[in-house]
C-alpha cells in the first residue's frame, strides 16, 4: 500500500519548503521508493520548478516519481472558469501515476504567495481531501506573538478537519528562538490531540544567498568568483567616498555601486585580498555601466562574484531588499542547515509511526549514506579535522556543523583558516579552530608523546616539534580525550594519517591488528571489502582477525555480515600455500565466532552469484549472497576495489580503519567534500562504541 502525505501551508510565509524537504528525507530513509509531487507551482514551465529539480538531484528521482502538476496561474484560471472538479481529477490522475511506482509520496501543496491565499488554501484542502491523504499542516510564526500563532494553528486545523482531512501533525515554523518554549507549550495545550512541533528561525536558512539574489533579479555575472553559495549580510549602497565606505563595510555585505565607480571596486578588491580585512559577498554594478578596460582584468581575479544590472542603484537595492531566501538556491550549505534544524526539532519516530510505511527491500548508496548521517546524529561526538587550511575540509566542516552530525574541531593557523573561510563565503561560527603552534595543549601533548615514546629515545624538544603536525596533534587530542575521533588525509598520505595512531593509540588489544575496510556502494546493495589499505601480507591468524573485525564493522553500519574468505580456488578444489592460508583462516573464524556465517576458500564469482554458487558450493550459507569479502593480501584487495569502483560505477567509501582503540580515519587526497562528510560521519559512529 502506498502511503502519501500532503504538506500544506495554513498561511503565507510558513517556510513550507523546509518541512517538505525534511519529510521527504525522513521517508527516503525509512521506506523503499520515494515519490514527490508538486500539484501547483509558480513557474510557467511546470517541470522546471526548482524544488522539483532539487528533489530529483538529492534523491536521484526520475520524472516518473518526482514531478509537478501545472502552473498555479493556470489552476486559478480553471477555478475561476468553474472547472475545479476537472482540475482536481487531473491532479488525482497525476498523483496516481506517481504513486504506482512508489512506497511513499510527499505531496507538496502550493506556497500561498498570491493575494487570494484563502482561495488557494481552499484548493489545497479540497485536493488533499480528494487524494485521501493525511495533512502535515505548517504554520509560520515569523514576527507573530504566541497567541496569534496559536490562533492560526487552530484555524488551520479546523479547516482541514471540516473538510474531513486527517491531520498527521502540526509544524510551527520560523519561531523566534527566544520564545520556543512558550510557543510549544501554547500550541500543545491548544491542539493537544495533534502531534505538534516547533522549528526555530535559522539565519542560515532565512538569510538570502548571492544565488537567491541572482535568481530573483536575473543578474549576469561579469567576473570574479563563480561561488554563489554565500550568505548576504547587509546591502551596502556605495554612494559615499571610499574612506567612509570602508569605515562601514563589513564581511558578507552585498555591495551595490554604479558601474563607473572604479574606486569602490578597487577598495573591495584590496580589502578582500588583505588578510585581516572584510570580503564582500559580491558586487552588483548598476546603471548599465561597465568598468574601464584597465579595471576589468583586475576584477577577473576577485575572490567574490561581480554582476551587472541595467537598473539604477536605488532600484537595484530595492529589489535586492525584497529577495526571499530559497532552500533550493542554497546548494549544500542551506540544505544542511534545513535538515539539521529538522532533525533537532521533529520527533520523526512519533510522526512517522502514525503512517503505514513499507520497509525498503534494498539498500541504495543514497539510503546508506543518509542512514549513516542519522546514526552519527544520535550521539553527538567530537571529531577533529587535521587539515583546516584545506578548502574541501573547511566546506565539509561547515556542512557537518549545520546538519548537526557532530561537533567539529579544525586544526590550522586561526587567521589563515578564517581568511580562507571568508574568501569563499564559508561560515565557521560554531566550529572550534585550534592552531597546534599556539595551543596551550601542545606542551601537555608533547609531554605525553615523550612519555609514550621514551623507549624509542624521544626527547621533549623533538616531541614539541612533532606536535606541530596536524595528524599527530589531532590524534593526541583523541588519545587524551579532547576529541572522540580524528580524520585526515585530504592533503597528506595515508602513512601520515595512520602513523601516529599506530605509534600511541594502538589496537584494542594492546598490540592487536589494525586493518581497514571499504564500503562498496552498489545501486541496490552494500558490500564490505577488507583489507585493501593497511596489512600487506596477512598470515592465517591475521586474516581471521581481519575477517572478524570486518564482520563487526559491517554489522555496526547496518550490513548483515556473511563473510567470504576469497581465494583463487573454491571449496576443496585447490591446494597450495595461498589456498591453505585462507582455509586455515576460515577455520579460525568459525572457531572464534561460531554463529557468524563464513565460508572459504571461495572465488569472488561463487561468493556473489547464486547460479555459480549452486554448482560450486550448493550447501553454503554464504556462497551467492556474501556481503563481506576478505581478500588474501593487500595487492589483491587494493587492485580489486579500484577495479570494481572504476568499472562498475560503485561508490567506494573508505578506507575505514578498524582495530584501533579510538577511531582515526584516512581520506583519499582526491576526496570530495561529500567524501569527507561521509568519512567524518563514519568516524562519529565508530566513536559511539566503547573503546
Amino acid at each position: 500500500m502506498v502511503q502519501g502525505v500532503y504538506v500544506a501551508s495554513v498561511a503565507p510565509g510558513s517556510g513550507k519548503s523546509l518541512v517538505a524537504l525534511g519529510l521527504a528525507d525522513a521517508l527516503h530513509r525509512r521506506t523503499g521508493r520515494l515519490g514527490f509531487f508538486r500539484p501547483f507551482v509558480n513557474q510557467a514551465e511546470a517541470q522546471q520548478d526548482p524544488v522539483i529539480l532539487m528533489l530529483r538531484r538529492l534523491y536521484e528521482l526520475g520524472p516518473s516519481r518526482c514531478r509537478s502538476g501545472m502552473p498555479l496561474t493556470a489552476a486559478r484560471a480553471d477555478v475561476a472558469a468553474g472547472l475545479q472538479d476537472e482540475l482536481l481529477s487531473l491532479m488525482l490522475r497525476e498523483y496516481t501515476e506517481i504513486a504506482h511506482g512508489c512506497d511513499a509520496v510527499v505531496v507538496d501543496g502550493s506556497d500561498l504567495r498570491g493575494s487570494d491565499s484563502d482561495k488557494e488554501l481552499d484548493l489545497n484542502i479540497r485536493l488533499a481531501n480528494n487524494l485521501g491523504l493525511p495533512v502535515l499542516a505548517v504554520v509560520g510564526a515569523q514576527g507573530l506573538p504566541a497567541e496569534q500563532t496559536v490562533g492560526a494553528a487552530e484555524a488551520g486545523i479546523r479547516q482541514f478537519k471540516a473538510a474531513h482531512c486527517p491531520v498527521l501533525a502540526l509544524v510551527v515554523n520560523r519561531v523566534d528562538p527566544g520564545v520556543m518554549d512558550e510557543v510549544y507549550k501554547a500550541v500543545r495545550a491548544s491542539v493537544g490531540e495533534v502531534p505538534s512541533y516547533v522549528i526555530p528561525e535559522v539565519p542560515g536558512i532565512s538569510t538570502p544567498t548571492v544565488a537567491d539574489v541572482v535568481s530573483s533579479l536575473g543578474l549576469t555575472r561579469l567576473s570574479g568568483s563563480t561561488e554563489l553559495d554565500r550568505d548576504v549580510g547587509k546591502i551596502k549602497v556605495a554612494g559615499m567616498n571610499v574612506d567612509n565606505f570602508l569605515r562601514t563595510f563589513r564581511a558578507g555585505d552585498l555591495v551595490i555601486a554604479a558601474g563607473d565607480r572604479s574606486d569602490v571596486m578597487m577598495a573591495c578588491l584590496a580589502s578582500a585580498l588583505a588578510p585581516d580585512l572584510p570580503t564582500p559577498a559580491g558586487i552588483i554594478l548598476a546603471d548599465g555601466l561597465l568598468p574601464g578596460a584597465q579595471v576589468l582584468p583586475l576584477l577577473d581575479r576577485a575572490p567574490f562574484p561581480v554582476f551587472v544590472d541595467s537598473k539604477d542603484t536605488y532600484a537595484t537595492a530595492q529589489e535586492v531588499a525584497g529577495v526571499r531566501s530559497e532552500i533550493h538556491t542554497g546548494e549544500n550549505r542551506k540544505l544542511a542547515a534545513a535538515l539539521g534544524v529538522w532533525s533537532r526539532s521533529i520527533d520523526e519516530t512519533e510522526m512517522l509511526d502514525r503512517l503505514a510505511l513499507p520497509h525498503p527491500a534494498t539498500m541504495t548508496p543514497l539510503r546508506f549514506l543518509n542512514e549513516l548521517i542519522e546514526k552519527a546524529r544520535k550521539q553527538e561526538r567530537r571529531i577533529v579535522l587535521a587539515e583546516g587550511e584545506e578548502l574541501r575540509v573547511l566546506r565539509a566542516a561547515e556542512i557537518l556543523r549545520r546538519r548537526d552530525v557532530c561537533k567539529v574541531t579544525v586544526l590550522g593557523n586561526v587567521a589563515g583558516v578564517r581568511e580562507l573561510a571568508e574568501a569563499h563565503g564559508i561560515d565557521v561560527s560554531g566550529l572550534q579552530i585550534l592552531d597546534p603552534a599556539s595551543s596551550p595543549l601542545r606542551e601537555r601533548f608533547a609531554a605525553e608523546y615523550c612519555r609514550l615514546r621514551a623507549h624509542k629515545g624521544m626527547i621533549m624538544e623533538r616531541a614539541r616539534e612533532i606536535m606541530l603536525d596536524g595528524a599527530y596533534f589531532g590524534t593526541m587530542m583523541v588519545q587524551l580525550g579532547e576529541a572522540d575521533g580524528m580524520v585526515s588525509g585530504a592533503a597528506h598520505t595515508t602513512a601520515n594519517t595512520i602513523r601516529p595512531a599506530l605509534e600511541f593509540v594502538k589496537g584494542r588489544k594492546g598490540e592487536g591488528l589494525v586493518s581497514s575496510v571499504f564500503f562498496m556502494l552498489f545501486p541496490d546493495r552494500v558490500f564490505v571489502y577488507g583489507d585493501c589499505a593497511v596489512v600487506p601480507e596477512p598470515n592465517a591468524d591475521q586474516l581471521a582477525e581481519i575477517a572478524i573485525a570486518s564482520a563487526d564493522t559491517a554489522s555496526r553500519f547496518g550490513v548483515e555480515p556473511r563473510v567470504a574468505m576469497l581465494s583463487y580456488s573454491t571449496g576443496g578444489s585447490g591446494s597450495g600455500t595461498a589456498v591453505d592460508k585462507v582455509r586455515r583462516a576460515t577455520e579460525l573464524v568459525r572457531a572464534a565466532r561460531p554463529g557468524l556465517p563464513v565460508d572459504g576458500p571461495i572465488q569472488y564469482d561463487a561468493a556473489v552469484d547464486a547460479t555459480i554458487a549452486s554448482s560450486k558450493l550448493p550447501s553454503s550459507a554464504v556462497a551467492g549472497k556474501a556481503t563481506v569479502f576478505i581478500f588474501p593480501d593487500l595487492n589483491t584487495g587494493n587492485n580489486t576495489y579500484k577495479a570494481v569502483e572504476q568499472s562498475s560505477g560503485a561508490v567506494a567509501v573508505g578506507p575505514i580503519l578498524q582495530g584501533l582503540r579510538k577511531p582515526i580515519n584516512d581520506l583519499s587526497r582526491g576526496s570530495t567534500v561529500e567524501d569527507i562528510i561521509n568519512t567524518v560521519a563514519i568516524t562519529a559512529v565508530q566513536a559511539q562504541e566503547p573503546s
